[in-house]
């Protein structure tokens, strides 16, 4: 079966007792069984569908994909399931987004709109013919640049926020209402996921068309359709900086804005922006773009793993700082490849950290997942417990694992290594001549294990002064729970 029969009742439930009766979770796993139920209803052209249904509706989305179908009176059951995916009965941020199983939440516009350009290449199409929009690669025009000059246009006029934030779900096993972490833009980070994805899937579909239920379920991982590793949905950051570069962003940005400028919507804003503000807007979108969602790893928030409050008032830092400090949990000592399973060893982390050594929080600043994720610890604001006599000059970073005998993944290694740090310097939580530690040298542990601290030893910024001991098992033994080798 394409679905798990889990999802197949749900959908038959809904089916038989009316949407309001049983809404569906806001989830990818709900549009897996609606998508295959409409292919196997020989629907010709989903995307469209969506679109119709309150998908992708910008003045450019519609110039370039053309008209969407007409909804029939009344509307099918099968699509009201999908009108609610896409325009749910709330006045929260979750308007047309959905959880995935890697623990992101897209945006499903524009991934649709993605995927209507790719299918329609795979048919030969040669895109829009029309001036000002045969200009426009078409793939990125209905999926991020539109977005992307609207939103750093407003930013630039308005001094609003031009992208992010993340957010959160009010139930991850049942996602209904979607809340903000911050002042809203019109690129948050659902919208950039949604966007990534539908490029990538566009382009794939492109060049192999697939029923997109099976494209779907194979790329998010739902009921687990892969065969190993991470979805590819987790590498989706990697995955469009090795398609998009930033030159060819800015170029696409700056297509785009020409094009705004002869719309009735922001005709009259752009008349108010000279050639070299124009330029200088889509230098800047591409650019902060591809840093924040490219060059920065994606960190799952404490209230999507289920963290429970900070007891006691946090202290703040003072970055930037100088150090990281690079640790292993030794316990849980198998590293976690799911977003499940990293949010329970997250949760039992905090527990024994709150209830056992008596701490305020979990002490890591950041934890590393073998899933493409870093997990939100204190985070870079708080002053953390995870380096005896140092918490207040570095951040301390653990990896999930016992890493004495091996090492993390090579994916696991460069989110800290390429992403983590050079983003934390570029955004000034670090300063650019800081100092990278192994917790070892700091005080008498043998954290983070011997192979990785031999791997850290060729990061830049490794300090090699230290106390730098390798102290066995044995001499530890007395020392249980889940920071079996962290003081403070």
């Amino acid at each position: 079966m394409c679905c798990s029969a889990a999802a197949v009742l749900l959908l038959l439930a809904v089916l038989s007792a009316g949407i309001q009766a049983a809404p569906l979770p806001h989830h990818v796993s709900s549009l897996i069984p609606i998508l295959q139920s409409l292919e196997a209803d020989d629907i010709p052209n989903i995307p469209s569908l969506v679109r119709a249904l309150g998908g992708c509706k910008t003045p450019v989305c519609h110039a370039v994909l053309g008209d969407p179908p007409p909804i029939p009176t009344p509307i099918p059951e099968l699509w009201m399931l999908l009108a609610h995916l896409l325009n749910p009965n709330t006045t929260t941020a979750a308007h047309g987004m959905v959880l995935a199983p890697d623990g992101s939440t897209v945006a499903l516009a524009p991934l649709f709109a993605g995927v209507e350009v790719g299918l329609k290449r795979a048919e030969g199409w040669p895109g829009p013919i029309d001036q000002p929009y045969s200009d426009l690669d078409a793939l990125y025009a209905v999926t991020i640049t539109e977005a992307l000059g609207t939103s750093f246009l407003m930013a630039q006029l308005n001094g609003t926020a031009a992208l992010g934030p993340d957010g959160c779900w009010d139930d991850v096993d049942n996602p209904q209402n979607f809340t903000l972490l911050g002042p809203p833009s019109l690129i948050p980070d659902a919208v950039a996921n949604g966007a990534m994805d539908g490029v990538l899937l566009g382009t794939r579909l492109a060049e192999d068309p697939v029923p997109l239920s099976i494209l779907f379920r194979s790329y998010y991982g739902v009921d687990n359709g892969i065969t190993s590793g991470s979805p590819h949905s987790s590498r989706r950051r990697r995955d469009f900086g090795s398609l998009m570069a930033v030159g060819k962003l800015e170029e696409e940005v700056a297509v785009m804005l020409r094009v705004l400028r002869g719309l009735p919507p922001t005709r009259e804003l752009m008349e108010e922006l000279g050639e070299e503000e124009e330029a200088d807007i889509a230098r800047r979108a591409a650019q902060e773009f591809m840093e924040v969602y490219v060059g920065c790893p994606a960190i799952i928030p404490r209230c999507m793993w289920g963290a429970r409050p900070y007891r006691g008032t946090p202290r703040p830092l003072s970055p930037p700082l100088g150090s990281i400090y690079i640790h292993h949990t030794f316990v849980p000592s198998a590293p976690c490849r799911s977003f499940s399973t990293c949010a329970r060893d997250m949760r039992s982390m905090q527990l024994f950290h709150q209830d056992t050594r008596g701490w305020d929080d979990i002490g890591y600043s950041f934890v590393v997942g073998s899933d493409g994720y870093l997990y939100q610890g204190r985070g870079w604001h708080w002053v953390g417990a995870h380096t005896r006599g140092h918490n207040t000059k570095g951040y301390g970073v653990g990896y999930v694992g016992n890493f004495s005998a091996s090492l993390p993944d090579p994916e696991a290694i460069a989110l800290v290594r390429d992403a983590l740090i050079p983003c934390a310097v570029r955004a000034g939580w670090l300063h650019q001549n800081y100092t990278l530690h192994g917790h070892r040298q700091m005080v008498n542990t043998s954290c983070p294990g011997d192979a990785l601290f031999q791997e850290i030893q060729s990061w830049h910024g490794f300090k090699g002064c230290g106390r730098a001991r390798s102290i066995r098992a044995g001499r530890t033994d007395n020392i249980i729970g889940a920071e079996a080798e962290v003081r403070v």
